[in-house]
């Protein structure tokens, strides 16, 4: 992995994404989606990172992550290259399955997590895959709003901003377009 030019800190949330190499896809059956949480559960320790959210989508996926190290590029780098290389070997392909290393954009405001929480949880709904967000079984919303109790997550620093799970629910659902302005600089282009 070529040198980064971010350094990372303990004790602060981050945004990471990547998308496939030429906007490909990276998850090609359900059971890639599913290997791909498995291999996050084995690379982020939760003493090392917290992960506050994540959504999977075809050709990209997002994390909000709460970082307790400084070996971010390392953490991440044996992690896409698992995942990479068991895609790699189990559909017969070569080469790169991502789009360069990872993006990863400090979050340094409650505002910022809260609003980018509710854009990684839309982001199925945005690309017109489901209608709702709570029937995309490959992120935390379920998590969020209480219909699966899941320990890949996080979820608190974000669900304490709000008075219950539902006023969560509700602030997702109440999205507009105008409330992009919050997270423009934190999303993926």
């Amino acid at each position: 992995m070529p040198y980064r030019k971010e350094s990372f800190y303990p004790g602060a949330y981050y945004h990471l994404y990547n998308r496939g190499v030429n906007r490909e896809k990276i998850f090609f059956e359900r059971e890639n989606y599913l290997f791909f949480l498995r291999q996050l559960r084995k690379y982020f320790k939760r003493e090392l990172v917290s992960i506050i959210a994540y959504c999977l989508m075809p050709n990209h996926y997002h994390l909000i992550i709460y970082l307790n190290t400084n070996n971010l590029a390392n953490i991440m780098q044996r992690f896409t290259l698992s995942y990479s290389k068991a895609i790699n070997k189990r559909y017969s392909r070569v080469g790169a399955l991502f789009q360069g290393p990872f993006k990863a954009i400090q979050v340094d405001r409650n505002e910022y997590l809260i609003h980018l929480s509710r854009y990684i949880h839309l982001n199925p709904v945005e690309a017109n895959i489901i209608n709702k967000a709570e029937d995309w079984e490959f992120s935390s919303y379920r998590d969020y709003i209480g219909i699966r109790k899941g320990t890949l997550i996080a979820p608190d620093i974000v669900l304490t901003q709000f008075n219950s799970r539902n006023d969560y629910e509700q602030f997702v659902k109440k999205y507009e377009e105008k409330d992009i302005e919050f997270i423009r600089h934190l999303i993926i282009e």
